[in-house]
């Protein structure tokens, strides 16, 4: 005989937590009154779990609750998320199951629901009588159903959600698919509730298509159990209101004549005095012109909402509520419920591309429903305009967006015309934060004339941009978007928003393909007047980086390239320099090959400006590692400007400078080295030692040095650049900074780890203060802080900045970027030694991959990291694969840099130590020697390197049983060790420890 279940509540009156979805909370509000009427407490609990949580764990949230949990089942409560049934009937098998004293539920639907619901026993409440529900409810709880437990209550309650109240009219139908907006409900429903008598009016305010609609309607279904009356007007004319709330006074059962004057008199002077109903509810829908029915609002002991796009409402005794646009993870909830076969995915990035637009969201997600096309090509066939074919309208949002914001801007255009010249101009910014301020700060003079009077007359001005704030067409810049007040004649434009305004991306899209073709070619001119001369002029100060990351995005909708203009050109490759040196490469990349293409068109093949562009094009693409595509560029700009203004040009010289750029990136550094060691002797001559140019290519140099394995060459060249740096600019410019970077690497080459530590330490403090934490040149100097400690032993410091640059850089530029992938690289060898080798390995594998595919085989940064690599498989027991690799790295590190480069020493160290471990004794001892000999030769006999060396023969020996002579080595080794390094140094502990060295390869950025 199966168990009888126990009855949850029969342990006593606990707490009943009540579970619902916030559509059905008419209902939790109904059961929680009854219940508090029979003196049990109660808790409610909306349900809305993350779709991030697994189900199983948002269900065990509900058991800490101390009490029984009564569940609403609806088909809302099992579509939050949204969830399958698959998942909901193991999730309730798996928590609800063993918990049935804990768990009670009612239904509400009579929907199929997920098989597993069975375990709650849910009572039904559907087609029933209050009375009948109540007991139901009780009876589930373990509860006495007997009348006379219920002590006398004379206070009243919710109404029973399945009735309606007494008078109903004009209310839309419930939108199913409502999606969140729960701070809204709830921020409108206790203003309502704190207002005094009389003062309780709420204006849910903000732009076409946010939904201000459907949340008042929302509101009404919620809260609507809680009022005897309920009454919806369209407010959008005042003669169209003035007859809604007349038809109220019949309704309300009121002895009138037929004239509706008097009807609306009786209407308002009823809901004043609360006579016959007090609890009511009055609803403005579109009420977008608060001077014109502001005196039709009554006032008494109920409540009215508004919905309108003028705030305005504000001045005539009204709490305002700004309704935003959908926040992202709502956007992708709705899109989800209205075109279910959407990934989240797919769900998100048409969220993305509508900026989160209830309206459009409805009319787009409606359309790729019943279609079978893909999100990117349906997002790719708006940019041409949304129009009728591209869209489906629902009985929820019933008007179309585009024929939305035709009448509203005709409106515009018969109220206040110059605001529609304001709208368009604006157009010619991006969407998103437009500085209009720029415009204002163009000589009147030279504006067309439409725009000259509205631009030097600031009540004009003022009274534009209030109409189009009025209308929610744009608002004032709002967090994250700077809003700039400008001043007239030295005063400020009080209450005027002057000049950061915000402006929806679909909006600009509409206003922008209505515009008239003389507004057009008249508009853009002004705009990129206005960018020239926003530009400062100074793309390598960083204390001007803001002003350019305000204009940058403009470029595009002024379509500046097209433009013939000297001053338009300067300011383009103004801008693309800045975004090199701030790290904005792909956005550079994106601009330097349009501005190519058209500049071409436009300019000739030939023209100079062409060389100018092509030098900070080839930047940025060298800065994401595209070295053979640069070198082509560079090298056509080498030959003309050498054919055509010869060696010595400071163009010439420029371009040349990119080229040995591009060959470094290849590894062809005696060929860079060569180039950039004229390069330095001609600025000298041209320029003498202090100018900026000459510092620049004597950096060059260095680097040059540097990858050749020459470090103490390397270093007195950055010395010198340092001191330059710090006089001629300042201690703080990002080319001094840049310098110390590359001094404080040459003293940690070196292995003068304390001294390096030192000056990366403090420079790493400046970069971030000056730069920002995120500037590619700031994460440099990070990951050389993060080597530095590393070299010197503080291993807990160095793993966690190895880690977080590491995550910087992936989050910044990408995990392709070369930066990224040198960083990966020394994450990889960190982990390897000192954390998880399965990280250390995964991490290997995608950093040899990515320099394979960047720079194809026989680079020596692929021989590099594989030689890195081997150490990895020689640490999880793979020895003869490592053993193979190590020597084919070694063998093409000899080929492409030579037999005595630093990195083919440290090849040869590694390669040794898996002979060793290979049983090739011989072998590894001949290598050691060998390599002894050229690293004393190259670097010096107390280098770290040469010191690894010598530690590893001392092994060798011992292998092959010459204890006397190891012994000698080893002993010689660790008083070098000492005396260079210390007596606690952990690599003077590990080698007297016995703890054979390796050797970990650092690709360089070049």
């Amino acid at each position: 005989m199966p168990a009888v279940r126990k009855p949850v509540g029969a342990t006593g009156p606990q707490a009943v937590t009540i579970s619902f979805a916030g559509f059905n909370r008419p209902w939790a509000a109904w059961i929680g009154d009854r219940l508090e009427r029979r003196g049990l407490p109660v808790v409610y609990q909306r349900w809305d779990p993350p779709v991030e949580t697994p189900l199983e764990e948002s269900l065990r949230d509900l058991l800490l609750a101390p009490g029984p949990v009564l569940v609403i089942l609806s088909d809302w409560y099992f579509q939050l998320g949204p969830r399958t049934h698959d998942e909901w009937n193991r999730a309730l098998r798996e928590v609800v199951a063993p918990e049935p004293d804990r768990f009670a539920a009612v239904t509400i639907t009579t929907s199929a629901l997920p098989g597993a619901t069975a375990v709650l026993a849910a009572a039904d409440l559907t087609t029933l009588g209050q009375e009948e529900a109540e007991r139901r409810i009780l009876t589930r709880l373990g509860l006495p159903t007997d009348t006379h437990a219920e002590p006398v209550d004379t206070r009243r309650g919710p109404r029973y959600p399945a009735d309606t109240p007494d008078v109903w009219g004009g209310v839309p139908r419930r939108n199913t698919r409502f999606t969140g907006r729960e701070p809204l409900l709830n921020d409108a429903y206790h203003a309502l509730q704190a207002a005094g008598s009389g003062a309780g009016v709420v204006t849910l305010h903000g732009m076409s298509g946010v939904g201000k609609t459907q949340l008042a309607a929302e509101y009404v279904y919620r809260f609507g159990a809680e009022y005897d009356v309920v009454w919806w007007v369209s407010a959008d004319k005042r003669v169209t209101c003035r007859q809604k709330l007349a038809e109220l006074a019949p309704a309300l059962g009121l002895s009138t004549g037929v004239e509706y004057g008097e009807r609306l008199r009786a209407a308002r002077d009823a809901l004043r005095r609360g006579d016959p109903y007090s609890r009511w509810l009055l609803v403005l829908d579109g009420a977008d012109e608060p001077d014109q029915i502001w005196d039709l609002v009554p006032t008494g002991p109920g409540h009215v909402l508004i919905t309108a796009r003028n705030p305005e409402w504000g001045e005539h005794n009204s709490a305002l509520l700004e309704v935003p646009v959908y926040d992202r993870e709502e956007s992708v909830a709705f899109v989800r419920r209205r075109a279910p076969r959407l990934t989240h995915s797919e769900a998100d990035q048409l969220a993305e591309a509508l900026e989160d637009l209830p309206l459009l969201l409805d009319q787009t997600a409606g359309w790729l429903n019943d279609s079978d096309m893909s999100v990117d090509e349906y997002i790719e066939l708006l940019k041409d305009g949304i129009d009728q074919d591209v869209v489906r309208v629902s009985a929820d949002f019933p008007l179309a967006f585009q024929t939305g914001w035709s009448i509203l801007l005709n409106k515009l255009r018969e109220t206040v015309p110059e605001s529609v010249d304001l709208l368009r101009l604006c157009t010619f910014f991006a969407p998103g934060a437009i500085p209009v301020r720029l415009v204002r700060d163009l000589p009147p003079d030279t504006l067309p004339e439409k725009l000259r009077g509205l631009v030097d007359d600031p009540v004009r001005w003022a009274r534009a941009i209030g109409k189009l704030r009025q209308y929610a067409v744009v608002r004032a810049a709002g967090v994250g978007e700077r809003e700039v007040h400008d001043s007239v004649n030295g005063e400020g434009l009080a209450g005027v928003a002057g000049d950061t305004l915000y402006m929806h991306r679909m909006v600009h899209q509409i206003v922008h393909q209505d515009m008239p073709s003389q507004d057009h070619k008249e508009f853009i001119e002004v705009v990129r007047r206005a960018l020239v001369q926003a530009d400062p002029g100074r793309p390598t100060d960083t204390r001007l980086w803001p002003r350019y990351a305000e204009i940058t995005p403009h470029l595009k909708w002024a379509d500046v390239l097209q433009s013939t203009d000297p001053a338009m050109h300067t300011l383009i490759l103004n801008c693309l320099r800045y975004m090199y040196l701030s790290g904005e490469y792909r956005a550079g990349i994106n601009l330097g090959r349009r501005a190519l293409e058209a500049w071409r068109v436009l300019l000739g093949e030939t023209h100079p400006r062409i060389w100018d562009l092509s030098y900070h094009y080839a930047n940025v693409m060298r800065a994401v590692g595209d070295y053979a595509g640069t070198e082509v560029i560079e090298r056509a700009a080498v030959e003309h400007l050498r054919a055509e203004k010869g060696p010595k040009d400071l163009e010439h010289l420029r371009a040349a400078g990119g080229l040995a750029a591009d060959l470094r990136g290849l590894g062809r550094y005696e060929e860079a080295f060569e180039i950039s060691g004229w390069i330095l002797a001609s600025y000298r001559e041209l320029l003498g030692e202090q100018d900026s140019r000459t510092l620049n290519a004597q950096n060059n140099l260095a680097i040059s040095h540097r990858l050749l394995g020459r470090y103490n060459e390397s270093l007195e060249l950055n010395r010198r650049t340092l001191e330059a740096r710090r006089q001629l600019l300042r201690p703080r410019h990002a080319w001094t900074l840049f310098s110390e970077i590359n001094y404080a690497t040459d003293l940690r080459l070196l292995g003068r780890y304390s001294e390096a530590e030192s000056l990366q330490s403090q420079s790493v403090r400046v970069h971030r203060i000056v730069l920002g934490r995120d500037n590619p040149q700031t994460l440099r100097a990070e990951h050389n802080l993060a080597l530095c400690l590393y070299r010197s032993g503080e291993r807990g410091k160095a793993g966690a900045l190895f880690t977080q640059v590491l995550e910087s850089c992936e989050r910044v530029l990408g995990e392709q970027d070369p930066l990224t992938m040198m960083f990966a690289a020394s994450q990889s060898c960190f982990a390897r030694e000192h954390g998880d080798i399965d990280q250390a390995m995964a991490i290997s594998d995608h950093v040899v991959d990515g320099y394979v595919a960047m720079l194809g085989e026989g680079h020596p940064y692929v021989a590099g990291t594989r030689a890195n690599h081997a150490l990895i498989l020689r640490n999880v027991g793979e020895r003869d694969q490592a053993h193979v690799l190590i020597e084919d790295a070694l063998a093409d590190m000899t080929r492409v840099v030579g037999e005595n480069h630093p990195w083919t020493l440290g090849c040869a160290i590694n390669a040794s130590a898996l002979r060793n471990i290979v049983r090739d004794l011989e072998g590894a001892a001949a290598l050691t020697n060998d390599t002894i000999t050229r690293a004393t030769e190259v670097l010096g006999r107390t280098h770290p390197l040469t010191l690894s060396a010598r530690i590893a023969y001392a092994a060798d020996l011992r292998a092959l049983g010459d204890a006397q002579r190891a012994e000698k080595a080893e002993g010689e080794a660790l008083d070098d060790l000492v005396a260079t390094l210390g007596a606690q140094h952990v690599h003077t502990v590990a080698a007297r420890s016995r703890t054979r060295p390796y050797w970990d390869f650092e690709p360089p950025i070049i």
